[in-house]
């Protein structure tokens, strides 16, 4: 892998006017490095339950061998994929095969060897993963994959740099950025009144309606609402609603 690349990458994607040129620039310097498959992710806030079974994701951008996507989400693969599992607590770039390696020995063992299978036959040989965090932990995560390709210890720190630099250059250019760094405080949760609310809130409803279908008055509405916008730190109705479908409290 050629260094000086992807330390130029470093700065042309800051200078990358809009999300194409930014996927583009990422794209040309991955395959140059004998990367044939990616995948920008950004992983989205959920509830402990959702976590325990899945961990939930949206692309920013990829390319995936053709009908792998199709065969992992049919195979419900993401519930027992050893890099999603590891990657729920990694700290620093790994490896795919050192994901294997710490569920040895584990109860869904032959599943995840099966997966390892399904996609050595798809060309996903090998891989590492790239975990992005931010304050209120895992943010999105770069996965490379494809061929065996042995990076070295300064390879790996850049490009734990560009998958940084890539996600948040994306997320400036399509104005995510902002409300992903909005993070909902853990130790201020929503009770259930206050969840019961966001949900006819979200819905549409005015406050008169909400009352009536709570059977409390406007004002405890109005009450609620305002402690509603304080804990997301939402300056309206509208962003709190916005604020809550991002960090997962509605779906």
């Amino acid at each position: 892998m050629k260094i000086n690349s992807l330390i130029q990458l470093l700065v042309i994607l800051e200078e990358c006017p809009n999300p194409d040129a930014v996927v583009t620039e990422l794209e040309q310097v991955l395959h140059s490095s004998g990367f044939e498959y990616y995948g920008l992710l950004r992983h989205l806030q959920q509830s402990p339950a959702q976590q325990a079974s899945e961990l939930r994701a949206a692309s920013l951008a990829g390319r995936w061998p053709e009908q792998w996507l199709q065969i992992y989400a049919a195979k419900k693969y993401v519930r027992i994929d050893p890099m999603v599992r590891y990657l729920a607590h990694a700290q620093r770039p790994f490896r795919w095969r050192e994901s294997m390696a710490a569920f040895h020995g584990d109860a869904h063992q032959r599943r995840m060897e099966q997966m390892m299978v399904d996609a050595f036959g798809h060309g996903l040989e090998d891989g590492y993963l790239f975990p992005i965090h931010g304050r209120g932990g895992i943010l999105g995560s770069l996965s490379l994959g494809g061929k065996p390709i042995d990076l070295s210890p300064v390879e790996i720190a850049l490009l734990e740099a560009v998958a940084r630099k890539a996600f948040w250059r994306l997320l400036d250019l399509t104005g995510e950025a902002e409300a992903l760094e909005t993070v909902l405080p853990t130790e201020t949760p929503l009770t259930r009144r206050e969840m019961e609310i966001l949900h006819y809130l979200a819905e549409g409803m005015t406050s008169m309606e909400i009352s009536k279908m709570l059977k409390i008055s406007n004002h405890t509405v109005d009450w609620y609402m305002n402690g509603l916008q304080d804990k997301l730190k939402a300056k309206n109705r509208q962003q709190a609603v916005a604020l809550a479908f991002r960090h997962g409290l509605i779906s």
